[in-house]
Protein backbone atom coordinates (compact mmCIF):
# COMPACT_ATOMS: atom_id res chain seq x y z
CA UNK A 1 0.00 0.00 0.00
CA UNK A 2 2.80 2.83 1.25
CA UNK A 3 4.67 1.70 -2.16
CA UNK A 4 1.35 2.03 -4.14
CA UNK A 5 1.19 5.41 -2.41
CA UNK A 6 5.20 6.32 -3.54
CA UNK A 7 4.59 5.84 -7.28
CA UNK A 8 1.66 7.93 -7.15
CA UNK A 9 3.69 11.03 -5.84
CA UNK A 10 6.65 10.35 -8.41
CA UNK A 11 3.95 10.60 -11.14
CA UNK A 12 2.92 13.72 -9.78
CA UNK A 13 5.68 15.67 -9.17
CA UNK A 14 6.76 17.94 -11.93
CA UNK A 15 10.41 16.70 -13.48
CA UNK A 16 10.82 19.94 -15.05
CA UNK A 17 14.41 21.81 -14.42
CA UNK A 18 14.33 24.94 -13.38
CA UNK A 19 15.28 27.60 -15.70
CA UNK A 20 18.36 30.15 -14.49
CA UNK A 21 17.15 32.38 -11.50
CA UNK A 22 13.86 30.14 -11.55
CA UNK A 23 12.33 27.30 -8.56
CA UNK A 24 11.47 24.13 -9.20
CA UNK A 25 7.58 24.13 -9.31
CA UNK A 26 6.34 20.47 -8.05
CA UNK A 27 2.90 19.45 -8.53
CA UNK A 28 1.36 18.47 -4.99
CA UNK A 29 0.17 15.11 -4.90
CA UNK A 30 -3.55 14.60 -3.88
CA UNK A 31 -4.10 13.15 -0.56
CA UNK A 32 -6.38 10.28 -0.04
CA UNK A 33 -10.15 11.69 0.01
CA UNK A 34 -8.92 14.97 -1.46
CA UNK A 35 -10.56 16.50 -4.61
CA UNK A 36 -9.44 18.48 -7.18
CA UNK A 37 -12.12 21.62 -5.64
CA UNK A 38 -9.54 21.27 -2.94
CA UNK A 39 -6.51 22.72 -5.02
CA UNK A 40 -5.56 25.87 -6.07
CA UNK A 41 -5.12 27.76 -9.34
CA UNK A 42 -1.48 27.73 -9.77
CA UNK A 43 -1.80 23.58 -8.73
CA UNK A 44 -4.30 22.21 -11.31
CA UNK A 45 -2.50 24.88 -14.03
CA UNK A 46 0.62 22.99 -13.25
CA UNK A 47 -1.29 19.23 -13.87
CA UNK A 48 -2.49 20.43 -17.11
CA UNK A 49 0.53 22.04 -18.30
CA UNK A 50 3.20 19.05 -17.30
CA UNK A 51 0.58 15.65 -16.83
CA UNK A 52 -2.13 17.15 -19.46
CA UNK A 53 -4.33 16.06 -16.50
CA UNK A 54 -7.88 16.44 -18.02
CA UNK A 55 -9.58 16.48 -14.53
CA UNK A 56 -8.10 19.31 -13.74
CA UNK A 57 -8.44 21.31 -16.44
CA UNK A 58 -11.80 20.48 -16.39
CA UNK A 59 -11.81 21.75 -12.45
CA UNK A 60 -10.86 25.37 -14.05
CA UNK A 61 -13.14 25.20 -16.38
CA UNK A 62 -15.91 24.65 -14.09
CA UNK A 63 -14.04 27.84 -11.87
CA UNK A 64 -13.91 30.34 -14.40
CA UNK A 65 -17.58 29.51 -16.47
CA UNK A 66 -19.37 32.20 -14.47
CA UNK A 67 -16.46 34.76 -16.48
CA UNK A 68 -17.63 33.61 -19.82
CA UNK A 69 -21.37 33.79 -18.80
CA UNK A 70 -20.56 37.62 -17.50
CA UNK A 71 -18.68 38.22 -20.59
CA UNK A 72 -21.32 36.44 -22.56
CA UNK A 73 -24.05 38.65 -21.38
CA UNK A 74 -22.42 41.42 -22.80
CA UNK A 75 -23.51 40.66 -25.94
CA UNK A 76 -27.17 39.85 -25.42
CA UNK A 77 -28.93 42.45 -27.51
CA UNK A 78 -26.89 41.50 -30.42
CA UNK A 79 -29.54 38.89 -31.61
CA UNK A 80 -27.84 35.53 -30.88
CA UNK A 81 -29.08 33.75 -27.91
CA UNK A 82 -27.02 34.00 -25.10
CA UNK A 83 -26.65 30.09 -24.30
CA UNK A 84 -24.41 29.94 -27.59
CA UNK A 85 -22.30 32.75 -26.86
CA UNK A 86 -21.79 30.82 -23.50
CA UNK A 87 -20.51 27.65 -25.71
CA UNK A 88 -18.70 30.06 -27.84
CA UNK A 89 -17.18 31.47 -24.97
CA UNK A 90 -16.41 28.28 -23.72
CA UNK A 91 -14.13 27.72 -26.22
CA UNK A 92 -12.04 30.50 -26.04
CA UNK A 93 -11.78 29.92 -22.00
CA UNK A 94 -10.32 26.46 -22.91
CA UNK A 95 -7.82 28.10 -25.66
CA UNK A 96 -6.96 30.44 -22.74
CA UNK A 97 -6.31 27.69 -20.13
CA UNK A 98 -4.00 25.20 -22.95
CA UNK A 99 -1.87 28.14 -23.58
CA UNK A 100 -1.84 29.84 -20.04
CA UNK A 101 1.94 30.24 -19.65
CA UNK A 102 2.68 30.34 -15.79
CA UNK A 103 6.45 31.91 -15.96
CA UNK A 104 5.32 34.67 -17.14
CA UNK A 105 3.78 36.10 -13.92
CA UNK A 106 -0.22 36.93 -14.58
CA UNK A 107 -3.42 35.45 -13.26
CA UNK A 108 -5.20 33.44 -15.77
CA UNK A 109 -8.34 35.52 -15.66
CA UNK A 110 -6.19 38.59 -16.63
CA UNK A 111 -5.08 35.85 -19.48
CA UNK A 112 -8.27 34.52 -20.46
CA UNK A 113 -10.75 37.47 -20.13
CA UNK A 114 -9.44 38.89 -24.16
CA UNK A 115 -8.82 35.38 -25.05
CA UNK A 116 -13.04 34.58 -24.69
CA UNK A 117 -14.06 37.98 -26.17
CA UNK A 118 -11.97 37.51 -28.88
CA UNK A 119 -13.93 34.21 -29.81
CA UNK A 120 -16.87 35.58 -29.15
CA UNK A 121 -16.50 38.22 -31.31
CA UNK A 122 -14.95 36.10 -34.15
CA UNK A 123 -18.53 34.24 -33.59
CA UNK A 124 -20.58 37.49 -34.54
CA UNK A 125 -17.68 38.17 -37.53
CA UNK A 126 -17.98 35.16 -39.23
CA UNK A 127 -21.10 33.18 -37.87
CA UNK A 128 -23.52 36.06 -36.58
CA UNK A 129 -24.42 37.54 -40.34
CA UNK A 130 -27.88 36.60 -42.23
CA UNK A 131 -26.36 37.12 -45.04
CA UNK A 132 -22.54 36.76 -46.39
CA UNK A 133 -21.03 39.98 -46.27
CA UNK A 134 -17.44 39.92 -47.33
CA UNK A 135 -15.03 40.53 -44.27
CA UNK A 136 -13.64 43.86 -45.60
CA UNK A 137 -17.24 45.34 -45.37
CA UNK A 138 -17.91 44.01 -42.37
CA UNK A 139 -14.67 45.43 -41.15
CA UNK A 140 -15.52 48.90 -42.06
CA UNK A 141 -19.36 48.51 -41.04
CA UNK A 142 -17.74 48.25 -37.05
CA UNK A 143 -15.45 50.93 -37.99
CA UNK A 144 -17.78 53.40 -39.12
CA UNK A 145 -20.32 52.67 -35.85
CA UNK A 146 -17.83 53.67 -34.11
CA UNK A 147 -16.84 56.32 -36.09
CA UNK A 148 -20.56 57.97 -35.94
CA UNK A 149 -20.74 57.85 -32.62
CA UNK A 150 -17.64 59.92 -32.16
CA UNK A 151 -18.63 62.56 -34.68
CA UNK A 152 -21.86 62.83 -33.51
CA UNK A 153 -20.51 64.14 -30.00
CA UNK A 154 -17.56 66.17 -31.70
CA UNK A 155 -20.33 68.18 -34.21
CA UNK A 156 -23.24 67.44 -32.55
CA UNK A 157 -25.10 66.28 -35.08
CA UNK A 158 -25.22 62.93 -37.57
CA UNK A 159 -22.12 63.19 -39.86
CA UNK A 160 -22.62 63.04 -43.40
CA UNK A 161 -21.26 60.61 -45.90
CA UNK A 162 -18.09 62.39 -46.83
CA UNK A 163 -17.63 63.25 -43.19
CA UNK A 164 -17.81 59.60 -42.75
CA UNK A 165 -15.35 58.79 -45.47
CA UNK A 166 -13.14 61.65 -44.64
CA UNK A 167 -12.50 60.22 -41.43
CA UNK A 168 -12.05 56.61 -42.24
CA UNK A 169 -10.06 57.55 -45.19
CA UNK A 170 -12.40 55.21 -47.81
CA UNK A 171 -14.48 56.91 -50.72
CA UNK A 172 -18.05 57.38 -49.95
CA UNK A 173 -19.02 55.02 -52.23
CA UNK A 174 -17.35 52.01 -50.04
CA UNK A 175 -19.17 54.05 -46.87
CA UNK A 176 -22.75 53.57 -48.24
CA UNK A 177 -22.02 49.86 -49.41
CA UNK A 178 -20.43 49.28 -45.70
CA UNK A 179 -23.64 51.05 -43.80
CA UNK A 180 -25.88 49.10 -46.35
CA UNK A 181 -24.17 46.06 -45.52
CA UNK A 182 -24.83 46.16 -41.57
CA UNK A 183 -28.57 45.54 -42.60
CA UNK A 184 -27.54 42.08 -43.42
CA UNK A 185 -26.54 41.36 -39.75
CA UNK A 186 -30.30 40.37 -38.72
CA UNK A 187 -32.95 38.90 -41.01
CA UNK A 188 -36.84 39.00 -40.00
CA UNK A 189 -38.77 36.14 -41.19
CA UNK A 190 -41.79 36.59 -43.44
CA UNK A 191 -44.17 34.74 -41.45
CA UNK A 192 -43.77 37.01 -38.64
CA UNK A 193 -46.62 38.46 -36.73
CA UNK A 194 -47.37 42.48 -37.18
CA UNK A 195 -47.28 44.76 -34.45
CA UNK A 196 -50.60 44.22 -33.29
CA UNK A 197 -51.11 41.66 -30.17
CA UNK A 198 -54.25 40.34 -31.72
CA UNK A 199 -53.70 36.69 -33.08
CA UNK A 200 -55.20 37.78 -36.33
CA UNK A 201 -52.98 40.76 -37.09
CA UNK A 202 -51.11 40.09 -40.75
CA UNK A 203 -48.08 38.90 -40.92
CA UNK A 204 -45.11 40.47 -42.85
CA UNK A 205 -46.05 38.29 -46.02
CA UNK A 206 -49.47 40.14 -45.94
CA UNK A 207 -47.61 43.52 -46.97
CA UNK A 208 -45.58 41.94 -49.58
CA UNK A 209 -46.33 41.91 -53.35
CA UNK A 210 -46.79 39.37 -55.97
CA UNK A 211 -46.00 39.19 -59.50
CA UNK A 212 -49.23 40.15 -61.14
CA UNK A 213 -49.84 37.70 -63.79
CA UNK A 214 -51.95 40.28 -66.21
CA UNK A 215 -48.56 41.70 -66.77
CA UNK A 216 -47.40 38.46 -69.17
CA UNK A 217 -50.83 38.21 -70.79
CA UNK A 218 -50.04 41.51 -71.30
CA UNK A 219 -47.08 41.24 -72.67
CA UNK A 220 -47.98 38.42 -75.03
CA UNK A 221 -51.06 40.46 -76.05
CA UNK A 222 -49.45 42.84 -77.54
CA UNK A 223 -46.94 41.31 -79.49
CA UNK A 224 -49.38 38.69 -80.68
CA UNK A 225 -52.29 41.51 -81.75
CA UNK A 226 -50.07 42.89 -84.87
CA UNK A 227 -49.70 39.68 -86.34
CA UNK A 228 -53.73 38.73 -85.73
CA UNK A 229 -54.59 41.79 -87.80
CA UNK A 230 -52.73 40.63 -90.63
CA UNK A 231 -54.75 37.12 -91.05
CA UNK A 232 -58.39 37.24 -92.50
CA UNK A 233 -61.44 37.46 -90.77
CA UNK A 234 -62.37 33.65 -91.02
CA UNK A 235 -58.87 32.51 -90.04
CA UNK A 236 -58.88 35.36 -86.91
CA UNK A 237 -62.96 34.04 -86.11
CA UNK A 238 -61.75 30.29 -86.02
CA UNK A 239 -58.52 30.72 -83.43
CA UNK A 240 -60.80 32.78 -81.47
CA UNK A 241 -63.27 30.19 -81.10
CA UNK A 242 -60.41 27.38 -81.00
CA UNK A 243 -58.10 29.09 -78.53
CA UNK A 244 -60.11 31.82 -76.48
CA UNK A 245 -63.74 30.30 -76.11
CA UNK A 246 -62.46 26.75 -75.94
CA UNK A 247 -64.55 24.59 -78.68
CA UNK A 248 -63.45 21.99 -80.22
CA UNK A 249 -62.78 21.09 -83.76
CA UNK A 250 -66.21 19.81 -84.46
CA UNK A 251 -67.76 22.61 -82.91
CA UNK A 252 -66.00 25.16 -84.63
CA UNK A 253 -66.64 23.61 -88.23
CA UNK A 254 -70.15 23.88 -87.27
CA UNK A 255 -70.26 27.32 -86.09
CA UNK A 256 -68.75 28.57 -89.38
CA UNK A 257 -70.15 25.51 -91.89
CA UNK A 258 -66.82 23.53 -92.86
CA UNK A 259 -65.64 20.02 -92.44
CA UNK A 260 -63.34 19.70 -89.23
CA UNK A 261 -60.32 18.59 -91.59
CA UNK A 262 -60.61 22.19 -93.10
CA UNK A 263 -60.88 23.31 -90.24
CA UNK A 264 -57.57 21.78 -88.61
CA UNK A 265 -56.34 23.25 -91.83
CA UNK A 266 -57.01 26.40 -91.40
CA UNK A 267 -55.80 25.86 -87.88
CA UNK A 268 -52.04 25.16 -88.42
CA UNK A 269 -51.97 27.59 -91.38
CA UNK A 270 -53.09 30.43 -88.87
CA UNK A 271 -50.63 29.06 -86.71
CA UNK A 272 -47.30 29.23 -88.90
CA UNK A 273 -48.45 33.04 -90.74
CA UNK A 274 -48.51 34.13 -86.69
CA UNK A 275 -45.22 32.90 -86.21
CA UNK A 276 -44.00 34.06 -89.65
CA UNK A 277 -45.31 37.54 -88.86
CA UNK A 278 -44.13 37.93 -85.20
CA UNK A 279 -40.89 37.25 -86.92
CA UNK A 280 -41.37 39.79 -89.55
CA UNK A 281 -42.23 41.96 -86.94
CA UNK A 282 -39.60 41.73 -84.30
CA UNK A 283 -36.77 42.21 -87.26
CA UNK A 284 -38.23 45.60 -87.90
CA UNK A 285 -38.23 46.65 -84.77
CA UNK A 286 -34.64 45.39 -83.99
CA UNK A 287 -34.03 47.45 -87.80
CA UNK A 288 -36.07 50.91 -86.13
CA UNK A 289 -33.92 50.30 -82.79
CA UNK A 290 -30.42 50.41 -84.45
CA UNK A 291 -31.17 53.26 -86.67
CA UNK A 292 -32.47 55.24 -83.28
CA UNK A 293 -35.87 55.78 -84.25
CA UNK A 294 -39.13 54.77 -81.27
Amino acid sequence: MVRGRDEETDRLVSEVEPSRGQKRQVVVPLSYGDSYAALSERDLLLRVRDHKDEDAREELIKRYLPLVRSLARRFSSRGQPVEDLIQVGSIGLIKAIDRFDLDRGVELSTYATPTIMGEIKRYFRDKGWAVKVPRALQDLNVKLNKVIERLTVELRRSPTIAELAAATEVSEEEVVEALESGRAYSSVSLFSGGAGDDDESLELLDYLGTEEEAYEVFEQRRVLAPAMARLDPRERLILHLRFFEGMTQTQVATRIGISQMHVSRLIRKSIENLRRYMAEDETLAEAAGGRGEV
